[in-house]
């Protein structure tokens, strides 16, 4: 998705009356959160004994099902170790973001198209959070505590239970800015 992509696509979306503010990309690329200090670490052990046990089971000749058994947890700590990145990056590359004058929205073109929109005028919880070199996530809405450990981590399942969020590589203060504003106004 190029970036004359993106304005069109917002653009596409606006009502009558509404003007567009900005608009952007996540950020591209695989990403590292907080959260993989732990996940990382977990994943590895997770894949290497799953290979363990299936190697064991296969050189033992144990009976088909315990070796398949293994095949299972294997895929599943690929996935933990590289799947999960590369779905993460993927998703993010077929996303777009969008801030008018009278919503927030997220646009996805993984899978079809989806339009995620959010009045401003009754968005009640916005979180900021940044660090040193501009990047940061704005997200929307209250955080499931439950899901709140995963810190923005892509897990199969686990959207539904996050806020929706604009996670941006630069200037993440600057949109939160024009956000507010755009409240202020539209209240």
């Amino acid at each position: 998705m190029q970036d004359t992509d993106v304005n069109a696509l917002i653009q596409s979306e606006l009502m009558s009356g509404e003007s567009l503010l900005w608009c952007g990309r996540p950020k591209q690329g695989v990403a590292f959160r907080q959260s993989d200090a732990l996940l990382i670490p977990f994943s590895v052990v997770w894949a290497g004994f799953a290979v363990f046990w299936t190697y064991g089971a296969s050189r033992a000749r144990a009976p088909g099902p315990f070796w398949m058994f293994g095949l299972i947890f294997v895929a599943v700590g690929l996935y933990f170790v590289f799947g999960r990145f590369i779905a993460d990056a993927v998703t993010r590359s077929k996303t777009c973001y969008g801030v008018t004058s009278d919503r927030i929205l997220i646009i996805s073109e993984l899978f079809g198209h989806r339009v995620k929109s959010l009045n401003l005028r009754t968005l009640s919880d916005v979180t900021f959070t940044n660090n040193s070199s501009g990047a940061g996530t704005i997200s929307f809405g209250p955080m499931n505590p439950a899901a709140s450990a995963f810190g923005g981590a892509s897990w199969p399942g686990r959207g539904q239970y996050q806020p929706p969020s604009f996670i941006l590589d630069q200037n993440i203060q600057q949109v939160y800015g024009i956000i507010r504003d755009a409240q202020k106004r539209a209240h």
